[in-house]
């Protein structure tokens, strides 16, 4: 009788297992697609992407290459990361699919705009750091140039610059969602975030000092949209109200 409660027992785990597995490896057939659509355009893709930096470098310069395998590698990684990232929608979607059985009905109500929020919110820090951040702080660079200095920079140092300000822009975009879980799920109240809000600001401000180049510019152009976002998820989590715990 054991024995048949242990199988019992073993086989939602091992259903899982399954569950996780094929998930995982539709995911990787997804990207791995994506990628193959892309690589064709790798070099266009990277044209597309260093255009913010290459329409300020004086006249007569450009991009320079550093290793003998940057000109193919360096496409190749973008291409890769943006199959990545086009097929996040798919990966997070998948992930929900993953946790949303063992969620109670009310967290699923509020787990799935979250997710959407989630994605939508990456994507708007990624696209606010390409055509708002990007333009100016490297139009600042160039501006600042010492005379007898030419700017000619790596493409492979370039991919990894943008690439981690991509990350932390999509990241900082998040606040609201991080905000109004932190209250739904208990942990505080908008009270007590309200009355943190000097500390966020100057949080804030740290993670921009952390995250990004050394210079007050840029700092700022995250930092701000940052406490800016935090106040847009006080907001929300005053219009809806965590429901009583079940029981």
């Amino acid at each position: 009788m054991s024995i048949a409660m242990q199988q019992q027992g073993r086989m939602p785990l091992t259903e899982h297992l399954r569950d996780l597995r094929k998930r995982l490896m539709r995911s990787l057939l997804v990207i791995a697609l994506l990628f193959g659509a892309l690589f064709p355009f790798a070099q266009t893709l990277y044209t597309l992407i260093s255009e913010p930096l290459r329409r300020y470098l004086p006249e007569g310069t450009s991009m320079i290459a550093t290793s003998v395998t940057s000109p193919f590698l360096t496409p190749f990684k973008l291409t890769a990361m943006c199959a990545l990232f086009l097929a996040m929608p798919l990966l997070l979607h998948q992930a929900w699919g993953f946790i949303a059985p063992g969620l109670y009905r009310r967290e699923r109500r509020i787990a799935l705009p979250l997710l959407v929020s989630s994605i939508v919110l990456f994507y708007g820090g990624m696209a606010f750091a390409f055509f708002l951040v990007f333009p100016m702080m490297f139009g600042f660079f160039a501006s600042v140039t010492p005379d007898g200095v030419a700017m000619m920079t790596d493409i492979g140092l370039y991919l990894d610059f943008i690439m981690a300000l991509f990350l932390a822009f999509g990241l900082a975009f998040e606040i609201p969602v991080a905000t109004f879980i932190v209250v739904w799920a208990g942990l505080t109240d908008v009270a007590t975030l309200r009355r943190s809000r000097p500390y966020v600001i100057v949080g804030c401000f740290v993670v921009g000092m952390i995250l990004t180049p050394p210079d007050v510019f840029s700092q700022t152009m995250l930092a701000v949209p940052m406490w800016v976002l935090f106040e847009l998820g006080l907001v929300a989590c005053a219009l809806v109200h965590r429901p009583r715990s079940d029981g």
